[in-house]
C-alpha cells in the first residue's frame, strides 16, 4: 500500500513538474473585487489574448499560463501575495495593478527582488518616472500623457479660475500636479488659479464637493474622479447645475466602464479622454472587437482592451527574448513592438513606458446612453517629454 502510494506521489509530482516545464507561469495581481467595472473586462480581454496565443502554439512551444490573484485594493497584500507567486507558483514575472499606490509599491518590490514588472493600468507619472527603475514597466498611458492631451484645448478656453476634483491618492494627486503644471505652462498670459477639492477613493462627498464648487465660482472644472465617485459627483452636478455654463475637462470620463452606468445622466460636452469602442473602425480594432463579442456576448469595455494587449505585450517579449530569464527579459522589452487594438506600440527604452494612447473627444448622449462624439485617437509617443527631461525625472539605474 505504502509502496503504492509513493508511487501515486512521485507520478503526480513527476506530472507537475511536466506541466511547469510546458507553461510559462505569469502572476497577475489586481483589485479585482474592489474595482470590477474595470477589471472584470479586463480579465475577460487578458483571457481571449491568451487563448488566442495558446491556441496559435503558445510562445516559443510553450503555453502561457495565468495566475489570477486579487489584491484586495491594498499594497501590503498586494506585496504578500507578489512573494507567495514567485516562492510557491514559480512565475516568471509580475503583471497587473489598477491603483497607482498599489503599482508603485509593486514597482519598488520588482526592483528589490529582481523580477520583471508589467503594469497594466496604473496612471501615475512616479511608475516610470520619480520611482521607475529597471524592472518596472507601464502599459497605459500617464496622468502626464492624458493630461497633455487635454490641456491644449483646456487653454483655448481662457479660463481663469479652475476647479480641480480629484481622489486624493496617487493617482489623483499626480493628475491634478500635472494638469497645474501644463495649464500653466499652456497659458501664461492671463495667469490661472486654482481650486482643489480632494475627496477619499470611493467616499466623495459630492453634495459638499459641488457646494464648494459653486461657492468658490469657478469658471471651468478638471474632473479625475471615476467610478462611483463619478456618478455620484455628476448627479449632484446635474442637480445643482454645477455644469450648466461652465465647462469640464475630465480624465477617464468617456470609458464605457463609467458610461454605462451614467446612462442619461451622462453630461453632455465635457471634453474628456475615453474609448468609443462601437465606432473604432480600423482592422485592427475591428478583428479585437468581433473576437471579444463573438467570446463573450458582451461589448469591450477599455480594462478589455488593456487585460488584452498587456497579455500581447507580454507575449511579443518573451518570443523576442526566447527566455525567462530576467536580463533577456529586460533586453527584450527595449524599444519592442507589439500590435495591439489601438495599432502598434512600442515600449520606450528612455523611461519603460509604452506609447498606447487614447481617444480625446466629447461627451454626448444617444438613445439615452453616454457616447463619445467628435473623437480622435492621440498616439502616445506624440505626448512625451523630452529625453532630457526623462533623465532628469527618473532615477539613475
Amino acid at each position: 500500500m505504502k509502496r503504492t502510494l509513493l508511487a501515486v506521489t512521485l507520478s503526480a509530482l513527476a506530472a507537475s513538474a511536466a506541466m511547469a516545464q510546458s507553461t510559462i507561469k505569469i502572476g497577475e495581481i489586481n483589485s479585482y473585487k474592489a474595482q470590477p467595472a474595470f477589471l472584470e473586462p479586463y480579465k475577460k480581454g487578458w483571457e481571449l489574448a491568451q487563448d488566442e496565443i495558446n491556441k496559435a502554439g503558445g510562445v516559443n512551444g510553450k503555453k502561457l499560463e495565468t495566475i489570477f490573484r486579487d489584491d484586495n485594493g491594498n499594497p501590503g497584500d498586494a506585496v504578500r501575495v507578489a512573494e507567495e507567486l514567485l516562492a510557491r507558483e514559480k512565475v516568471a514575472l509580475l503583471s497587473g495593478t489598477f491603483l497607482s499606490n498599489i503599482g508603485l509599491a509593486l514597482g519598488d518590490f520588482a526592483k528589490q527582488r529582481k523580477v520583471l514588472f508589467i503594469a497594466s493600468e496604473p496612471l501615475s507619472d512616479k511608475m516610470t518616472w520619480g520611482n521607475g527603475n529597471a524592472y518596472t514597466y507601464r502599459l497605459r498611458a500617464s496622468t502626464y500623457m492624458q493630461t497633455t492631451m487635454l490641456v491644449p484645448e483646456a487653454a483655448k478656453l481662457n479660463k481663469k479660475r479652475w476647479g480641480i476634483v480629484y481622489p486624493n491618492y496617487e493617482y489623483g494627486q499626480s493628475a491634478a500636479n500635472s494638469f497645474k503644471k501644463l495649464l500653466i505652462a499652456a497659458q501664461p498670459a492671463g495667469g490661472v488659479e486654482f481650486v482643489e477639492q480632494a475627496a477619499p477613493l470611493g467616499k466623495i462627498d459630492a453634495g459638499a464637493v459641488t457646494q464648494a464648487l459653486l461657492d468658490a465660482k469657478v469658471d471651468a472644472i478638471f474632473n479625475v474622479t471615476f467610478g462611483t465617485d463619478l456618478q455620484k459627483f455628476v448627479r449632484e452636478g446635474n442637480t445643482r447645475g454645477l455644469f450648466k455654463d461652465r465647462p469640464v475637462v475630465s480624465l477617464l470620463s468617456g470609458e464605457p466602464e463609467y458610461l454605462d452606468t451614467l446612462k442619461d445622466e451622462t453630461p453632455t460636452g465635457w471634453l474628456v479622454t475615453g474609448y468609443p469602442w462601437q465606432d473604432i473602425n480600423t482592422p485592427e480594432h475591428k478583428a479585437f472587437r468581433e473576437a471579444y463579442l463573438a467570446k463573450y456576448k458582451d461589448h469591450p469595455r477599455l480594462g478589455s482592451v488593456v487585460g488584452y494587449a498587456t497579455v500581447k505585450s507580454i507575449a511579443a517579449m518573451l518570443k523576442k527574448a526566447n527566455s525567462t530569464d530576467v536580463a533577456k527579459m529586460q533586453a527584450a522589452m527595449k524599444n519592442l513592438s507589439v500590435d495591439s487594438p489601438f495599432g502598434k506600440i512600442t515600449w520606450r527604452a528612455q523611461d519603460n513606458q509604452s506609447t498606447m494612447g487614447a481617444y480625446v473627444g466629447r461627451l454626448a448622449q444617444k438613445d439615452g446612453k453616454g457616447v463619445m462624439v467628435n473623437w480622435r485617437y492621440v498616439d502616445g509617443k506624440d505626448v512625451q517629454p523630452t529625453d532630457e527631461e526623462v533623465k532628469r525625472l527618473r532615477p539613475a539605474q
